[in-house]
């Protein structure tokens, strides 16, 4: 006990106490509210986002729809012989350009030339033995009314007469044949266009008939063909509906764009539909036709169709930097009177000049947010601004608005 009191010496003590008077003054310090100290102020009111805004209304606008096709010859022929022979000529050089009528190969003539001599010589015997077979029933005619022959007689004399002419008729038959044979062995191009190359060169022996060697091919050049397949619902909806007849629907204009070369666009007018749809791929036949004035397109080649509908047809149109992506679903942000923000799920159809045309979710007057819309939510406020027109004119016509079918 005297040990442990023995540790409270004077000095000790009076240190003690001093801290334990600090350490009460410091909770006191910390622990109570300070009498000048005020409450913090509150968090300012976030500004409203400034958004651009676009109001919907209806737009006269052609919709184009696009195709893949391919390219065809308006007219082509391939060159066979029609008479046997050698070749001893080839008039042109590949990919010439030929007139209708132009001598491509030229065949051994000289036995068709033979053939027409003899059968002028043919022709020419047998108009004699018709002068004579008519002076000898002449004569009988004349003998008969005397009773100088008898019946017979005259008869035989008229029966010589009909055969002899019959003999003309068979003997012009052959020369005519002849004078064919002799045209067909100076082989001409049927048609006016490009040839390709000469399949069978000078020399060859070639045949005529079933099996008859390809001698070359022309394609014209006086416009050509597109042709392509349109789904069973564009065509009822935007053709048949509205072209009533192959004439109206010749008058739909079609673009053309051949691969590598989109920035040349070409011009056409549909040739035709077929007269059914294809159940099995649910899909109509359709021609069209360009002048092809540069001689740029040729047969064969791929390219891209862009059919008009028949008419224009009013519709919403909402840019596609307007449009989000929810998984599957397409929607807008649309701004209401109070300027509050909502989710709207839209069906979109073709695109027009940058923009999409609204199929449902979306009425005229509504105002769709077109910029500014990852900075906004649903309920949000906003302060809207009308964007600059971007729509366009329908009268622009096919170049400047071109509606294509959706992708997936």
């Amino acid at each position: 006990m005297k040990t442990f009191l023995s540790l409270f010496t004077p000095g000790r003590i009076g240190m003690v106490i001093v801290l334990v008077a600090a350490g009460a003054v410091s909770l006191h310090f910390f622990s109570a509210p300070s009498a000048t100290a005020s409450a913090p102020p509150p968090a300012a009111a976030r500004p409203p986002t400034s958004v651009t805004v676009q109001t919907m209304a209806e737009q006269k606008v052609r919709l184009w729809s696009e195709f893949s096709g391919r390219m065809v010859a308006v007219d082509y022929a391939e060159i066979r012989p029609e008479v046997n022979g050698r070749i001893m000529e080839v008039r042109f050089q590949d990919g010439q350009s030929v007139k209708a009528g132009d001598v491509l190969f030229v065949i051994d003539p000289r036995p068709y030339e033979a053939a027409v001599e003899r059968d002028e010589a043919t022709l020419l015997s047998a108009q004699s033995k018709v002068v004579l077979a008519k002076l000898d029933q002449a004569r009988a005619a004349n003998l008969i009314q005397t009773h100088a022959i008898a019946q017979s007689d005259l008869d035989t004399f008229n029966n010589t007469e009909r055969v002899a002419e019959a003999d003309v008729e068979n003997a012009e038959a052959q020369l005519k044949q002849a004078r064919v044979d002799l045209e067909h062995a100076y082989v001409t191009a049927p048609i006016s266009g490009r040839t390709s190359r000469a399949e069978i060169t000078v020399g060859n022996v070639v045949q005529s008939g079933i099996g008859a060697p390809l001698l070359t091919s022309i394609v014209s050049q006086d416009g050509i063909y597109a042709d392509f397949e349109v789904d069973e619902q564009t065509y009822m909806q935007t053709i048949r509906n509205s072209a009533n007849g192959n004439n109206q629907e010749q008058l739909i204009p079609v673009q053309l764009v051949a691969q590598g070369d989109t920035d040349h666009v070409y011009k056409g007018f549909m040739q035709s539909f077929d007269n059914r749809i294809d159940p099995s791929s649910g899909t109509i036949r359709a021609r069209a036709k360009f002048a092809n004035e540069d001689g740029a397109l040729a047969p064969g080649m791929f390219v891209t169709v862009k059919l008009a509908a028949s008419q224009d047809t009013d519709a919403l149109l909402v840019p596609d930097r307007a449009i989000g992506f929810d998984q599957d679903k397409k929607f807008v942000y649309v701004v209401d009177a109070d300027n509050k923000v909502s989710y709207r799920e839209v069906q979109l159809g073709k695109t027009v000049q940058g923009q999409r045309v609204v199929e449902s979710g979306l009425a005229p007057g509504e105002r769709v947010i077109v910029d500014g819309v990852q900075f906004v939510r649903p309920n949000d406020t906003v302060a809207p601004q009308e964007v600059a027109d971007e729509s366009g004119s329908s009268d622009k016509g096919g170049d400047e608005q071109v509606a294509k079918t959706n992708r997936p």
